[in-house]
């Protein structure tokens, strides 16, 4: 199957999609930067609408027509591209050889349907993507029913988040608003809120997260603001018998996260 070439960086496409790799224009323009087979098949997958798709044949032993010819059945301009086309899009120090032009999935806290027994994660004014994306990587795995951004330091949908997390950030219900809507949001919900904090006395393993629950976490500098200090929010705390007093927020937020898990994979049993 053949695809339309381009060669050059200073093609006006070539153009418009590298102004996507700044949260300027990304907000501007309503849509974001997909790098990677796995990344760009996960937003596929999850019926996110994949405008354009750049790809280098001299980066793949087998390039993944099938998958390409699917995207073009969908309405997806689909382009073979030279490396140093794909040197101005693609992200990081490793190239997966494919970048894609996506929409950016709309989605509001009213927006978000929770099971019966929801666990939902909350992320509040963490700074670095890559942090974002992997703890929606491991609320994923782990069986979060969603995942908010609280006060966004970055964009939900930056292309590092989205490579970090390998994707997962289109499977998992996300979205993005204020720490205040948030927390009413929760309680109008009847969800418990658990705050990682560093003045906490209980260890995550003792509290309850078997019935609906929202974990809370912060910047790793300044850690979960005053609004997740009300009467009605338990504060958990690993301990740390090292001379650091905390971990990384993905780290922490794997650690919770799988103690959820256990809790209510045990009284399953």
């Amino acid at each position: 199957m053949t695809f339309p070439a381009i060669s050059s960086p200073a093609n006006e496409r070539i153009k418009r999609a590298a102004r996507l790799r700044r949260g300027q224009h990304r907000r501007e323009d309503g849509r974001t930067l997909v790098d990677g087979l796995r990344e760009i098949s996960a937003a596929a997958a999850a019926e996110v609408k994949l405008l354009e798709v750049f790809f280098c044949p001299d980066q793949f032993e087998s390039p993944p027509n099938a998958m390409l010819a699917d995207l073009t059945e969908r309405g997806t301009a689909v382009f073979a591209v030279s490396p140093a086309v794909l040197e101005r899009l693609a992200f990081g120090e490793r190239s997966a050889g494919i970048v894609a032009v996506a929409e950016i999935p709309d989605c509001s806290l009213a927006d978000l349907v929770l099971p019966s027994c929801p666990l939902v994660a909350v992320l509040e004014r963490v700074e670095k993507p890559g942090n974002i994306g992997a703890v929606v990587r491991s609320a994923d795995a782990a069986g979060v029913s969603a995942l908010i951004v609280a006060d966004p330091a970055t964009d939900l949908f930056n292309p590092n988040a989205i490579r970090a997390s390998l994707g997962t950030i289109f499977r998992l219900p996300v979205c993005a608003t204020d720490s205040a809507s948030i927390a009413q949001w929760l309680r109008e919900h009847q969800v418990q809120m658990v705050a990682a904090r560093l003045d906490a006395k209980a260890a995550p393993w003792e509290v309850d997260l078997t019935k609906p629950t929202a974990i809370i976490l912060g910047a790793e500098a300044t850690g979960v603001s005053p609004v997740w200090s009300g009467d009605d929010v338990q504060g958990v705390r690993l301990p740390m018998l090292g001379t650091a007093d905390s971990l990384n927020v993905s780290a922490a937020a794997a650690v919770i996260f799988y103690e959820a898990l256990r809790q209510r994979t045990a009284t399953q049993q």
